[in-house]
């Protein structure tokens, strides 16, 4: 774990609170703001409130895991002031960092730090490792439909985009097809081959497909043959980079079917909302 997530974990870490009775372990938000990236409050404030939606749509009640409070803080010459604050369990920080932004390293290790049952670091690590993976992957999944609605008005069907794909495989992984890719993988005819793909491999087939999108509107590019011929020299260029760098995609081992890592991480969510004691009662 590099420097940064390392004082991150201290951070988040340190600013555990537990409640006096019960021991429940609670975070005031303002003790989070500044470590989940957020240089505003009133900009925190607007994710906790959709955090505190993404609680009630699971079934949760948001006032178990979310509370208002206010805080007595000390400013200029000892002057005294309240301010907002939150209350959060350690379910409600998860849904915040869910609701981050995941490029942010932040909000990354923010997300698996909550969502695991130990702070072990490898766990965190691991999990951070399928976090990027899935949302290459959803990225992937985003360029790919805006290039098939954009070249759909171009003169290319479903089938023609499908054609179009997979020369662009055959590309970038040096003249191997689709389909003998998904037979070096043991994948089922039926199951998409990204799915399966390291998170390099999936950054590589978006880069490339991103940069078909850009040239198809920049040329204004018309029909699957020069559609095609952009898609195959695009992934020949990114598998070019790639080359230089001692990769050969076609060469990478097959990661976990992602369809199961998705279930899998759905249902450590609902054993987190389960497992984190709630908070107690207001006091009257």
């Amino acid at each position: 774990m590099d420097k940064q997530l390392q004082a991150l974990q201290h951070n988040l870490e340190a600013a555990v609170q537990r409640t006096d009775a019960e021991g429940i372990e609670f975070w005031f938000a303002r003790d989070l703001q500044d470590p989940l990236g957020y240089a505003r409050w009133e900009n925190f404030q607007t994710a906790i409130q959709r955090a505190m939606e993404s609680c009630e749509a699971s079934g949760h009640k948001a006032s178990d895991h979310f509370r208002g409070v206010t805080k007595l803080i000390v400013h200029g010459k000892g002057g005294e002031r309240e301010i907002d604050d939150f209350m959060l369990t350690r379910y409600a920080c998860y849904l915040i960092a869910q609701n981050g932004d995941p490029r942010k390293p932040e909000i990354a290790f923010a997300q698996s730090y909550f969502a695991v049952q130990t702070r072990k670091q490898e766990l965190i690590e691991d999990r951070m490792r399928l976090q990027a993976r899935m949302e290459a992957r959803d990225r992937l999944r985003e360029s790919e439909k805006s290039l098939s609605q954009n070249i759909f008005e171009r003169g290319v069907d479903d089938a023609g985009f499908g054609r179009i794909r997979s020369k662009g495989d055959q590309a970038l992984f040096g003249g191997h097809t689709t389909q003998a890719m998904k037979d070096k993988y043991g994948i089922v005819k039926s199951r998409p081959l990204a799915d399966f793909l390291p998170t390099l491999t999936i950054a590589a087939k978006n880069l490339a497909t991103e940069m078909t999108n850009h040239n198809v509107e920049q040329a204004n590019l018309q029909g699957e043959h020069a559609i095609t011929h952009e898609h195959v020299k695009n992934n020949e260029s990114v598998r070019d980079m790639l080359g230089q760098r001692g990769i050969k995609p076609e060469k990478l081992a097959a990661e976990e079917d992602l369809k199961k890592l998705e279930r899998r991480v759905k249902t450590d969510e609902k054993k987190l909302a389960k497992h984190t004691k709630t908070l107690p009662p207001h006091d009257d």
